[in-house]
C-alpha cells in the first residue's frame, strides 16, 4: 500500500496515477478521513495531558487532606470521553485501511502513458520465428497427436481449463522444473523454495491479490484459506511482519509451484490448449533488496527470466508496461513474450515487476540498515522464471517436424534421456 503522509502530501499526483492505471480510489474520502483522524488524536493527546497534570493535582491533595472528589468526578467523565474517542480513532484506521487497501500502486516516472496494451513499449527482440516448409500444427493438435497432452481426460477429471500430461509430455513438464531451478539456483544465485500451496487471507492482502483479485480465488470450503494463485505470494510473506538483517540483503528465492486461477475475468479467452488455465504451473524468481537498488535488481532479475529463453532457442521479445497496463501493485514491469506460431503472434510467457515499498507494507517486511538503525520497508521484486506449461506449448510449436513429432531442445537432452518426441 501506499504510505498514507505520501498520499496526504502529493494528493494530485495520486489521483493521476489512479487514473493513469485505469483504476478507481476514494482519495478525497481518504484525505477527509485522514484529517478527521488526526484532528481526533490531537484531541485524545491534550485530554490524556490534561488528565495526568489533574491526576498529579488529586494526588497533591489528597496528601494535603483536601477533597478531591470533585476533580475525580471530572476525571471520570474525561475518561469516558477518551474511550469515546479512542473508539472513533479505530473506527476510522479500519475506514482508512480499506480505502488504502483498494488504491494501486504509484507508476514509476519512466512508465510509458497509455490505457491498454497497445501502448506498451517494445525494447527487444531476440530470435527470428521458425520459417516452416509445411504447415505447422497448434500445440493442443501436436500434444493430443503424439498422446502426451489428454484434455479430454483432464476434463473428465476436474472440468475445463486443466490439462493432463502422459509419457514424455509429464518428463518434459518435469525436465523444464528441473532446468530452470537449476539455472536459477546454480548460476544465477537464488535459494529454492518449495512453500505450501494453500495461503492465507493475510498473504493475499500482503502481495497484492486482495481485495482488488478476490474472485480469481479458490477457496478451500469452511476456512480462511486459498489455494496458491502463484508462488509470489508464500514466497513473500516467508518474511511477513519480520525485521530483516540489512546485512543479508539482498535476498534471491526461486520457487516451483502448482498455481491455480478461476480465470473469473477471462471468460472465452484462450479456451484451446495450454495458454489459460485454471491450474498451471511455473518456476518464480522473488527478491528482496534495499531500495537504492532495486532498479538495478529488476535489469538482473528480466536478465535471469529471458536467460530461460536464450538457452533453449525460442524467438521472443520484451515489452515495457504502459500506465494502463501496469496491474494494481507494480511500479514497473517488463512482459517477456515468446513466439507461439499458432497464434502468429508473441504471448506473454514471464511478467518481471518492481513493487517498490508497496508490498512490503502491507506484510509488514523492513530491515535494519546497521544494528540498531530504524527499521525499514524493503523493496520487492519478481517474475516468472518461466511459466512451464507456455513453454511447453512454445517448445511443441516452434521445435515441431513435419512427420509431426518433436525435436528436444539440446539442454532437456538430459533430463529427458530423449532426443526427439515420436508417438508413444
Amino acid at each position: 500500500m501506499l504510505d498514507p503522509k505520501f498520499i496526504r502530501s502529493n494528493a494530485e499526483q495520486v489521483r493521476a496515477g489512479v487514473v493513469a492505471k485505469g483504476e478507481a480510489a476514494a482519495i478525497d474520502e481518504f484525505l477527509q478521513l485522514d484529517e478527521a483522524r488526526r484532528q481526533k488524536v490531537t484531541q485524545v493527546e491534550q485530554l490524556k495531558a490534561y488528565r495526568n497534570t489533574v491526576t498529579q493535582e488529586i494526588a497533591k491533595l489528597r496528601k494535603e487532606g483536601g477533597d478531591a472528589s470533585g476533580k475525580m468526578e471530572e476525571m471520570k467523565t474525561l475518561g469516558q470521553e477518551v474511550k469515546n474517542l479512542d473508539a472513533e480513532v479505530k473506527t476510522i484506521d479500519e475506514e482508512l485501511e480499506h480505502i488504502l487497501l483498494r488504491i494501486p500502486n504509484m507508476p514509476d516516472a519512466d512508465v510509458p502513458f497509455g490505457p491498454d496494451d497497445t501502448h506498451n513499449v517494445e525494447v527487444n527482440r531476440v530470435g527470428e520465428p521458425r520459417q516452416f516448409g509445411f504447415t505447422p500444427k497448434a500445440h493442443w493438435d501436436i500434444g493430443v497427436d503424439l498422446d502426451i497432452l489428454d484434455f479430454e481426460r483432464a476434463g473428465k477429471i476436474a472440468g475445463a481449463r486443466f490439462a493432463l500430461y502422459r509419457g514424455l509430455g509429464a518428463r518434459l513438464e518435469r525436465a523444464l522444473i528441473s532446468f530452470m531451478l537449476d539455472l536459477h539456483t546454480h548460476e544465477h544465485g537464488y535459494t529454492e523454495i518449495f512453500p505450501p500451496l494453500v495461503v492465507s487471507n493475510d498473504c493475499m492482502v500482503g502481495t497484492g491479490q486482495f481485495p482488488k483479485f478476490t474472485e480469481d480465488a479458490f477457496k478451500l470450503a469452511d476456512k480462511e484459506l486459498y489455494l496458491n494463485p502463484t508462488a509470489e505470494v508464500p514466497v513473500t510473506n516467508m518474511h511477513r511482519d519480520e525485521i530483516i538483517d540489512g546485512a543479508k540483503l539482498p535476498l534471491y528465492y526461486t520457487a516451483y509451484c502448482p498455481s491455480f486461477r478461476a480465470e473469473a475475468g477471462a471468460a472465452g479467452r484462450d479456451t484451446r490448449g495450454l495458454i489459460r488455465m485454471h491450474q498451471f504451473n511455473k518456476v518464480e524468481l522473488v527478491k528482496f533488496v534495499r531500495p537504492e537498488t532495486s532498479e538495478a535488481e529488476l535489469d538482473t532479475l528480466l536478465a535471469n527470466a529471458c536467460k530461460v529463453l536464450d538457452l533453449l532457442h525460442i524467438p521472443y521479445r520484451i515489452t515495457q508496461m504502459c500506465t494502463g497496463d501496469l496491474g494494481f501493485t507494480a511500479a514497473k514491469k517488463y512482459d517477456i513474450e515468446l513466439w507461439l506460431p499458432s497464434y502468429n503472434r508473441y504471448m506473454e510467457i514471464s511478467s518481471c515487476s518492481n513493487f517498490r515499498d508497496f508490498q512490503a507494507r502491507r506484510a509488514n517486511i523492513k530491515y535494519r540498515r546497521a544494528p540498531g538503525a530504524k527499521a525499514e520497508y524493503v523493496h520487492t521484486l519478481n517474475g516468472s522464471g518461466l511459466a512451464i506449461d507456455r513453454l511447453i506449448a512454445a517448445i511443441l510449436e516452434n521445435y515441431q517436424q513435419e512427420d509431426g513429432s518433436v525435436v528436444i531442445p539440446e539442454l532437456l537432452q538430459p533430463y529427458m534421456r530423449a532426443k526427439v518426441i515420436t508417438k508413444q
